[in-house]
């Protein structure tokens, strides 16, 4: 059965993005701060269909195990839009659910992505979602606020996040207005690394 997932990576003071997103300023200019553990992994840049990366180990195998067991997608329309100009064809190699009050016909991708366009609300496209992962899990992409939707809404069973060892001191926080209340949480795993540290939480419905 499909678990609901999210996987980010954050400043050490819990921020997922910077100020100034645009299309042609992704994350506010922080990618590189808090995802450089990602970029020096060969399994990132396979991913992208490109060569690149310097290593291949530990997490590059966390990088491949996330892949593979994600069958669909949901993100929010100021992540589609800050990517969709950039991102390589057919990145996701699935169905991706984007959020958003403008009406669209599918983006249908070369090769197994198609981007749908849903303006009903979280509910419904978890549903068009379980329906296209086929079993695989769910993962919700981002940005920051579309994650607070599904964590708010006691959606989410776990979650991944990528502690990078830098301050940002201001930009969009992960957890901003969570419901404290919602959830029992369960430290799964703790995975040390050079760049970051990877930690995996259960969550429970109170």
């Amino acid at each position: 059965m499909s678990k609901i997932i999210f996987d980010s990576g954050i400043s050490l003071d819990g921020f997922f993005a910077g100020n100034g997103r645009s299309p042609k300023n992704p994350m506010g200019g922080v990618s590189g701060q808090i995802h450089s553990w990602m970029f020096n992994q060969k399994a990132f840049w396979e991913y992208l269909g490109f060569e690149g990366g310097k290593e291949d180990g530990p997490d590059g195998k966390f990088i491949r195990e996330t892949i593979e067991r994600t069958g669909a997608f949901i993100m929010g329309k100021r992540m589609f839009e800050e990517g969709e100009a950039s991102w390589p064809n057919d990145l996701y190699k699935a169905d991706v659910y984007v959020l958003t009050h403008e009406k669209r016909e599918p983006w249908v991708q070369e090769g197994t992505t198609t981007f749908y366009f849903i303006n009903d609300g979280i509910e419904s496209a978890l549903d068009k979602a379980r329906k296209s992962a086929k079993g695989k899990d769910i993962r919700i992409q981002g940005g920051a606020n579309t994650i607070q939707q599904f964590l708010n809404a006691g959606l989410v069973d776990e979650f991944f996040i990528h502690i990078a060892p830098v301050f940002l001191e201001s930009g969009i926080r992960l957890f901003e207005g969570i419901n404290k209340d919602k959830y029992n949480l369960q430290i799964l795993e703790v995975i040390p690394s050079e760049l970051t540290t990877h930690l995996k939480y259960k969550l429970t419905k109170k």
